[in-house]
């Protein structure tokens, strides 16, 4: 079971568990690895230089991947304190007749809490929410565009500029204290000692600020970002700053700045779009090689509930993928199964086990995905030639293919990350510029000697 939560955490490519995985389990210890690997000839560049790697990397993961749940949290206390609660979805804003909407929201709870007196004061206290968020829409909206501004822009000021800093100042101070050692030895080993820290760490400084890496409609849009999303914008406006910011040459060229949009662009498609279409294709794959359809989570196929509802035919589902009905559905039965699969894999969120949060936001579209999947798998599996008898059969090899899907995609997305992204980049640049070194140290080394 632990195994299976395990898997089936990684294999949610909209969450930050993928991502945790392939950047501090994978990607992370490659890159120092290889630092250490590329710099083992020299024992004392050797251990600068892993350092100096090991601490980027880590806090940069730390920053991008904890910076983010932090910074809400304290942003929600404030929002909090001014009355407001933040879980009032400002998409509830655009009202879907019979469906969802701050005004059709509170139409319709308002009769469910009249006739679920256990939840009453809790649908009420939500229904407040969106009473108050609805009298003050200006407000509410600026206070959640101030949180995304919070909760991307300070990480990308402090991975950008504040980190860079405070790893190269204590890598100076470090480099002094080795000179400061060589100068007691002898003058001629001093005197190497010197060349090699005015050409080789000036070097390796120069190649760290370039390697730091992580990571009104449209204001409703940005203020519910979720966290994986904001990670997106963090990872988008840092490669952006990147280019910006990128060393011209003496002659005027622009090839650290081409060299970096290459690397940022392949980072940012191998972290977000490449695992689902990955994931899709792995599906499909499995489909017919199998027979097997394997869109549904590890957990939900090792539930002997569910297992058990589909032998004896008493999975109950909403009758349609119809947005009102799926609601309606829900709103009627807020303990069967499907309702407790869709709140714990995040397409509804309830109040508590009696009712539906008022003040979330229902994505139709994944939701009707989400319940016609789990009709395939059960018509799937009670269309196996033994029926019943080969229900749990069916869905223990769905489940043992589905996980090693997972396991194969992040597996195969962060070799791409890892490896083959740098070993592209490396081609690519050598393509644009004619050299295999840094563009940037070319240039810097450029700009030196013309003045």
């Amino acid at each position: 079971m632990i195994l299976t939560k395990i898997i089936s955490a990684i294999g949610n490519n909209n969450s930050i568990y993928p991502l945790l995985v392939r950047d501090c389990g994978i990607e992370v210890p490659s890159k120092i690895y290889l630092t250490h690997k590329q710099n083992k000839d020299d024992p004392e560049i050797d251990k600068l230089a892993t350092r100096e790697r090991f601490l980027d990397e880590y806090a940069t993961s730390a920053v991008w991947l904890g910076g983010i749940p932090l910074i809400d949290k304290i942003v929600n206390i404030l929002i909090k304190k001014q009355g407001f609660n933040p879980k009032v979805n400002l998409k509830l804003f655009k009202e879907e007749k019979g469906i969802q909407g701050i005004n059709e929201n509170i139409k319709r709870f308002t009769k469910i809490a009249n006739k679920n007196s256990k939840s009453k004061q809790a649908i009420e206290n939500a229904l407040n929410d969106l009473k108050k968020v609805a009298g003050n829409k200006n407000v509410y909206e600026k206070m959640l565009a101030a949180k995304f501004i919070a909760a991307t822009a300070i990480p990308i000021a402090f991975i950008g500029f504040i980190l860079p800093k405070m790893i190269f100042a204590s890598s100076a101070n470090k480099i002094a204290k080795l000179k400061a050692q060589k100068e007691k030895q002898n003058q001629n080993q001093y005197t190497n000692f010197e060349g090699l820290n005015n050409d080789t760490f000036a070097r390796m400084s120069l190649k760290k600020q370039n390697k730091i890496s992580f990571g009104n409609n449209f204001i409703s849009n940005i203020a519910n970002f979720s966290t994986l999303e904001k990670m997106e914008t963090i990872d988008g406006g840092y490669a952006l700053g990147r280019i910006l910011t990128a060393r011209k040459g003496a002659d005027g060229n622009r090839n650290e700045a081409i060299d970096i949009s290459f690397k940022m662009a392949g980072m940012m498609y191998l972290n977000y779009v490449a695992p689902k279409q990955i994931e899709k294709i792995l599906n499909k794959a499995s489909l017919k090689a199998f027979n097997l359809d394997v869109k549904l989570d590890p957990l939900i196929l090792e539930d002997k509930e569910f297992l058990k509802q589909i032998k004896e035919g008493k999975l109950e589902l909403p009758k349609s993928a119809n947005p009102k009905e799926m609601l309606d559905y829900i709103d009627n039965n807020p303990k069967s199964l499907f309702v407790k699969y869709a709140n714990k894999f995040e397409k509804i969120t309830m109040l508590n086990e009696e009712v539906r949060d008022p003040r979330a936001y229902i994505n139709m579209k994944k939701l009707a995905e989400f319940r016609n999947d789990i009709e395939a798998f059960a018509k799937k599996a009670l269309g196996t030639p033994s029926g019943t008898k080969m229900v749990d059969k069916f869905a223990k090899r769905a489940k043992f293919v589905k996980s090693i899907n997972i396991l194969a995609n992040v597996g195969l997305s962060s070799f791409l990350l890892a490896y083959c992204l740098p070993k592209a980049q490396f081609a690519f640049r050598k393509l644009v510029t004619g050299s295999d070194l840094e563009p940037g140290i070319l240039n810097a080394e450029s700009n030196t000697t013309k003045k």
